[in-house]
């Protein structure tokens, strides 16, 4: 069964109201605010249908109103439900220059200092006959188109498919 939660702050006030079942509420689960104590979260409605409790979320939410949008005291981005509905451009905007430089998950930004330092690291490296059968196991079975082939052999011969056959420049 599921269950609307509010996270408080404080002084009691709500800052943040989700939906949830399980240990959804004592989690951060791509929450965009901390997850409080246990003591400051309080549990509003239980033994919901998923639909009761979107429509409870949602209902909370606009009740309440949201900070990003200037109608309340919440820091909910959205307005409730499945999905991000309602992201206000200001959130967009945030979203968007938190992806900016994204390597794997981590926010980075490489100097030109850094790049050339990792390069240098990385010269003259050997794999282990270990290290080199576990990349071939995961390799198995995955399929190449035969465009994706011809750019991989074009870019070992020193052509770059990307440039229309031009050869690198020599690194000088």
């Amino acid at each position: 069964m599921y269950y609307t939660y509010a996270y408080l702050r404080e002084d009691g006030t709500p800052y943040y109201i989700g939906k949830g079942k399980g240990r959804r509420a004592y989690t951060h689960h791509h929450h965009r605010c901390a997850v409080p104590s246990e003591d400051r979260i309080l549990f509003l409605k239980k033994g919901l249908t998923n639909e009761e409790a979107i429509r409870h979320e949602i209902y909370l939410i606009s009740v309440l109103g949201r900070k990003d949008l200037g109608t309340g005291i919440l820091r909910n981005l959205t307005d409730g439900g499945e999905g991000t509905h309602n992201v206000s451009p200001l959130s967009r905007q945030k979203m968007s220059e938190a992806q900016k430089g994204n390597t794997k998950g981590r926010n980075v930004k490489w100097s030109d200092e850094d790049k050339k330092r990792m390069s240098e690291q990385r010269k003259g490296r050997k794999l282990s006959e270990e290290t080199k059968r576990k990349m071939s196991e995961v390799r198995k079975g995955r399929k190449l188109s035969d465009e994706h082939r011809q750019n991989i052999s074009k870019s070992r011969m020193g052509i770059e498919p990307w440039n229309k056959g031009l050869k690198r420049c020599s690194k000088t």
